[in-house]
């Protein structure tokens, strides 16, 4: 359990400093970083719906697989 707990608070330690560290200005902001231009849209913006379908196609074979192993941890 305390190792468990470990990992989370590493995790997440990890995941807000890193989240911080990135909205940080820089030093040498001279107004054309990202809040300066407006981007246009990523190319996977397109394909969101595809990658959703495919996590739950994923998760009902993996669930499928399970149930027919016999897990007891599903019920």
């Amino acid at each position: 359990m305390k190792n468990n707990l470990l990992k989370y608070y590493i995790a997440a330690f990890f995941l807000c400093s890193t989240f911080t560290l990135f909205a940080q200005p820089g030093t040498e902001d001279d107004g054309t970083g990202l809040e300066g231009t407006d981007t246009p849209a990523a190319p996977i913006d397109d394909y969101v719906w595809v990658l959703a379908l495919i996590g739950l196609v994923f998760v009902f074979f993996k669930f499928r697989t399970l149930a027919k192993q016999g897990n007891t941890q599903l019920k």
